[in-house]
C-alpha cells in the first residue's frame, strides 16, 4: 500500500533498486530510515535522485535490508537473497534476537511445536 505523494518522475536505476529491496524487507521509508538514522525525507531523496553515498552508508543499509554489497549495488545482478524470513518475520525474528536469552527461549518453545506440527 503506497503512502505519501507520488513521485511524478521515474527513479534512478539504483533507486528502483533500493526500493526494490526496500519494499522485499517488508520495511516503509520510515521505518527503514529509522534504523538509518536519517529522517524519512533524507531516504526518499536517495530513492528519487541519483546519489553518491558514502561506503559505511552502503555497508550500513546493505546491512539492514539484509542483502550483500553487490547485490545493493547491482553487481552480479543474479544472485538470489540468502534463505530466512523476509519482511514481517524478519523484523519479528530481528527483534526477538535483541531480547534476553530467557526471553528468547520462551520465544522458541512457542515457534518450535508450532512449526513441528504445521511442516507436515
Amino acid at each position: 500500500m503506497q503512502t505519501g505523494r507520488p513521485s511524478t518522475k521515474k527513479r534512478p536505476p539504483f533507486g528502483e533498486r533500493l526500493h526494490a529491496l526496500r519494499e522485499s524487507a517488508g520495511f516503509s521509508q520510515e521505518q527503514l530510515a529509522k534504523k538509518l538514522g536519517l529522517t524519512q525525507r533524507a531516504y526518499a531523496y536517495w530513492e528519487r535522485n541519483g546519489v553518491a553515498l558514502r561506503p559505511e552508508q552502503i555497508m550500513r543499509l546493505a546491512e539492514v535490508l539484509g542483502v550483500t554489497v553487490e547485490e545493493l549495488l547491482g553487481v552480479n545482478g543474479n544472485k538470489k537473497r540468502g534463505a530466512g524470513p523476509t519482511g514481517k518475520m524478519r523484523q519479528l525474528f530481528e527483534a526477538a534476537s535483541q531480547l534476553p536469552r530467557s526471553q528468547q527461549q520462551k520465544v522458541a518453545a512457542v515457534l518450535e511445536p508450532f512449526i513441528a506440527q504445521h511442516s507436515k
